[in-house]
């Protein structure tokens, strides 16, 4: 079976379950070590996973790590001591993994990160899949320079976790993007951890630092749930979100496109929740044709305003189980 070396999705998500054919590995053990569900696009991807593994007859053995590492590693420990035939891991953050991976790879069982990487070796792992994180952050600061059309912009930026390869990408693409001109400038940066509630309340802090947030021309959060959040503290400061605050973030998960329908988000970058697929399309090649893949298999990044039908959005999303 050929490798996906990008992910294409056309008009939207309707493929991501689509009835193609499916790799061969029926009666196949792998392990999953999920981050834990501190936003809807990740409690996407544990369930279009689960569904792409009962589709292809895999036993998938899961485990949910609650957003700390440690856990993660000991997930990962448990796998390889059961003896699985692959292990999936979308790490919490970027470092520290050398020597459990090495471990893996000792034990002959071949790893697969799914969308963030990590800083180690990479032959200790057979590859990853994810989306081109910097690309992400580029995407939204074109946005943000398109609309602002050269007017003066001062923006405050939600983080992603500390250390955790989509904040420090989706930054680098953002700062990239709007360091190239002079009238966008990041005047406040600080993390929201990928939640909802926490990025409310950093948003909270910036409107209160900002004079009440008259001075805040836009916020770009590097996911959607931070973004929710941030709308509702800009309601609760008085202020219209979308409108006197442009709301800029990744992800692409229904509630963001629910706020573009009532006008308080601006627009959304994309990030499929189908890395399973391709993943197990990978270790199909390898576990059956002895065909390794490229290092990195790349997602599409597609961006998302108020001018692409949110409403369909919405519900097309929704009905795949988001």
């Amino acid at each position: 079976m050929a490798i996906i070396t990008k992910l294409a999705l056309g008009a939207g998500l309707a493929a991501l379950l689509s009835t193609a054919a499916h790799a061969d590995l029926t009666g196949k053990v792998i392990g999953f070590s999920q981050i834990g569900s501190e936003s809807g696009w990740r409690a996407a991807e544990t369930s279009v996973t689960k569904s792409e593994a009962e589709k292809r007859g895999i036993d998938l053995k899961f485990a949910d790590a609650q957003q700390k590492q440690e856990n993660q590693i000991k997930a990962i420990r448990g796998f390889i001591a059961q003896g699985v035939d692959a292990i999936l891991v979308a790490p919490v953050v970027s470092t520290g993994w050398d020597e459990v991976l090495g471990e893996a790879k000792e034990a002959n069982i071949p790893v697969v990160l799914l969308d963030r990487g990590v800083d180690a070796s990479a032959d200790l792992y057979l590859t990853g899949v994810a989306s081109d994180q910097v690309k992400e952050g580029a995407v939204a600061g074109k946005w943000l320079i398109d609309t602002v059309a050269g007017k003066d912009c001062s923006v405050v930026e939600l983080e992603g976790t500390v250390g955790s390869s989509p904040a420090i990408n989706r930054k680098k693409g953002f700062d990239d993007a709007v360091g190239a001109t002079a009238n966008i400038k990041v005047i406040r940066s600080q993390t929201g951890d990928f939640t909802r509630a926490k990025g409310k309340e950093v948003m909270e802090g910036f409107l209160k630092a900002e004079g009440g947030g008259k001075g805040i021309c836009a916020v770009y959060a590097h996911n959607d749930d931070m973004a929710v959040g941030a709308i509702q503290a800009i309601k609760d400061a008085g202020l219209k979100p979308g409108s006197d605050i442009l709301v800029v973030s990744i992800d692409g998960v229904p509630d963001i496109f629910s706020a573009m329908v009532a006008g308080e988000a601006n627009a959304t970058v994309e990030l499929t929740p189908n890395m399973a697929g391709p993943a197990f399309d990978a270790l199909d090649a390898y576990l059956n044709g002895g065909t390794a893949p490229e290092k990195a298999i790349i997602t599409e990044s597609k961006l998302f305003t108020q001018a692409d039908d949110p409403q369909g959005e919405y519900d097309r999303r929704k009905g795949l189980g988001y």
